[in-house]
């Protein structure tokens, strides 16, 4: 066993990341290229690049450093000076290479069109030639009879194939000559013949249906199961408490919320709170240096992020509004910034200059909040990422920065950038399995990314819903374009990853100092882990590694109840960071078989990995836990030396909630 030092990291980020920059020493003499010069005052470097002939792209004071376009010449001359402590030559992006052609691409839409006796299905081939369907998986509800036709496209299959079919379920293999293609689009259709047995039941929803079309090997698409109503209620708000806290008029009202992604479009509900009334303080465009009227969102990304956050429209039941709101924080003040372009790629000059832009806005606009729903691999140590560069100083001016963890999973060691740097509030994902009725059935997904960073850090910090999050995007953008199949008929867009968990968290840090306005960011990250909550399986153990999961699930009301002050950043200086005269390793070891560990881990977690859905060990939480329906039914009884007293901590819970319950109202 060893420890996961700055030497091993060394070792670690050269091994990985260095075969993948595209270096631009190799330049000729005479080509002006990208670089980053970083020494004691922006302004001088700036002066010193232009004595010597180099242009200026980025003027990048907030951490002593300019971008410029010089010439391997002018490169030479400008590094001879004591004015430059270090450069970077390695900012060309030309050089990384292409994604080979997925061989498979098809996608079913998320709804399921049920009408009468028929259903519709349609499937989505995102590849320019035409794909033979090979099989088809067709579960129904027997009350629906048996099929009458069946159809995928203009071609209508065979009734031979499925005529004796059991009632309820077919299941089809088609020859080459048989099989039905899918151009661009095409609908699966199916008519059913009623028994003639009169229904009791409602009409079946989406849910009661089983569909899988497979077009060749590996090539699958699948019918989702879907939430009941996709469109009245987007439901992560309600899973995390701040429906509960918009019926109490908490709706992150007064607090301002700076969004770097790749810009805004401004629909109604984005553009304007609850009440209707413009929120959006300012749009800057990073990438072009301009502070304008508009930050125009190509990409979709950024749109669907402020939504999960802001989205000021109301929940509705049976059309009546239910006094909560579609996004977590419905009347935050915004602060549109655009660093990323129509492909949803940033350049790292232009992001250090957002999160400039938002720091040397702070005042002015008030800005408590800075959402980061973005993700790289590493290639320094966190203290020598630009980029964590100018988010430490954002933290420090008193902005709590919430960043998502990366969606590189299932392996250790994926967790991105910004989100490695230790004082930020590092989000992975949960995925309730399209049901909001229990957490039974919440996981982790293989796609959000795992701890340790490079620098042996537990991160996440902890996860949040980030699994099908429904909101809204530009109609056109890249993302709708790239994905039909993602869009729901009312114009909605569904969308999955870190970045949509880190959106909800950035919300609830919004509700949290709407509340509380005096709580500065490490208080707000000790609230939010204080008070989140562990997977933890039925012997007393963790159903994942804090690599994983980190402190747990996150829930706003149990932060705003049970969260603590004062832990937040623990045994970290951050201004000796910035200053440079102290950096930080965390816990992390790494094993003799080369795995990542943590001390005392194998007492506490047995790395086996916990079911993906509905779980008949895991609970999410100590009260889930200890209130299970067969406590004493456990796979391993604890022993004397268990790790946890989950007990005392159920007890410590349960009476501070009473103690709440008797404190006079204000």
């Amino acid at each position: 066993m060893k420890c996961l030092t700055q030497a091993n990291a060394v070792a670690l980020l050269a091994s990985v990341f260095l075969g993948q920059l595209s270096w631009a020493s190799g330049a000729d003499a005479v080509s002006p290229f990208k670089v980053m010069l970083q020494g004691k005052s922006a302004a001088a470097l700036q002066q010193l690049v232009e004595n010597n002939g180099g242009s200026i792209s980025h003027s990048l004071h907030i951490i002593n450093a300019v971008g410029a376009m010089v010439t391997r010449e002018q490169l030479n001359t400008i590094l001879e000076s004591p004015l430059v402590t270090r450069h970077l030559d390695d900012l060309s992006t030309s050089g990384a290479p292409e994604e080979p052609e997925k061989s498979c691409d098809i996608g079913g839409a998320l709804e399921l069109d049920l009408k009468d006796s028929q259903l519709s299905w349609l499937l989505y081939n995102k590849k320019d030639t035409s794909e033979r369907l090979r099989s088809l998986e067709l579960h129904w509800p027997a009350t629906l009879g048996s099929i009458e036709s069946l159809s995928l496209g203009d071609t209508r299959i065979d009734p031979a194939l499925y005529r004796s079919a059991e009632n309820g379920k077919v299941s089809l293999e088609f020859t080459e000559e048989q099989a039905p293609t899918v151009g661009k689009t095409a609908r699966l259709q199916a008519t059913f013949k009623p028994s003639g047995k009169a229904w009791t039941d409602s009409f079946p929803i989406q849910r009661d249906f089983q569909i899988t079309a497979t077009f060749g090997e590996d090539c699958s698409t699948k019918l989702i199961p879907g939430y009941k109503n996709n469109h009245e209620d987007s439901y992560f708000p309600t899973v995390i408490g701040a429906g509960a806290l918009h019926l109490h008029q908490i709706s992150g009202k007064g607090i301002t919320v700076a969004i770097i992604d790749s810009g805004l479009w401004e629909a109604s509900d984005l553009a304007l709170d609850t009440a209707g009334k413009p929120r959006i303080l300012a749009r800057y465009d990073a990438i072009n240096d301009v502070l304008g009227k508009e930050a125009f969102d190509e990409s979709g990304h950024g749109t669907h992020i402020a939504s999960v956050i802001a989205h000021s429209g109301a929940v509705t039941k049976n059309g009546r509004p239910t006094g909560t709101y579609k996004g977590v924080a419905p009347d935050v003040n915004l602060v549109v910034v655009k660093a990323f372009d129509v492909e949803g790629h940033g350049d790292f000059l232009d992001i250090v200059r957002a999160i400039q832009f938002v720091v040397d806005h702070r005042e002015a606009l008030d800005i408590k909040v800075l959402n980061l729903s973005f993700a790289a691999r590493p290639r320094w140590h966190y203290w020598l990422d630009p980029i964590n560069q100018a988010a430490m100083k954002a933290w420090a001016s008193g902005i709590t920065i919430v960043a998502a963890a990366g969606n590189e999973g299932p392996d250790a060691m994926t967790i991105g950038s910004p989100g490695n740097l230790p004082y930020l509030i590092t989000v992975g994902a949960v995925t309730d399995s399209w049901t909001v009725d229990t957490r039974d059935d919440d996981y982790i997904p293989d796609f959000s990314s795992r701890g340790p960073t490079p620098n042996a850090h537990i991160k996440p910090d902890l996860v949040a819903p980030g699994g099908h999050m429904t909101g809204i995007t530009r109609p056109g953008s890249t993302l709708t374009r790239e994905h039909p199949d993602y869009l729901l008929k009312t114009g909605e867009f569904v969308m999955t990853g870190t970045s949509q968990a880190s959106a909800l968290v950035t919300g609830m840090v919004a509700l949290l100092l709407q509340l509380e306005p005096d709580l500065s960011p490490d208080d707000v990250k000790c609230k939010l882990m204080s008070s989140a909550e562990l997977a933890i399986n039925r012997d007393g153990l963790l159903a994942y590694s804090p690599f994983q999961q980190g402190s747990g699930y996150a829930s706003v009301t149990r932060a705003i109840t049970l969260g603590q002050r004062g832990c937040g950043n623990g045994g970290l200086d951050i201004y000796k960071d910035m200053a440079g005269t102290d950096h930080y390793q965390g816990p992390g070891i790494i094993l003799e078989d080369g795995s990542t560990s943590l001390p005392g881990l194998g007492e506490m977690y047995l790395g086996e990995p916990s079911q993906k859905g509905l779980s008949t060990t895991r609970k999410w939480g100590v009260k889930a836990h200890i209130e299970r329906d067969n406590p004493q039914q456990t796979d391993n009884k604890p022993s004397a030396t268990h790790p946890f007293d989950w007990e005392s901590a159920y007890i410590a819970e349960q009476t501070r909630i009473e103690e709440l319950a008797r404190e006079p109202q204000q």
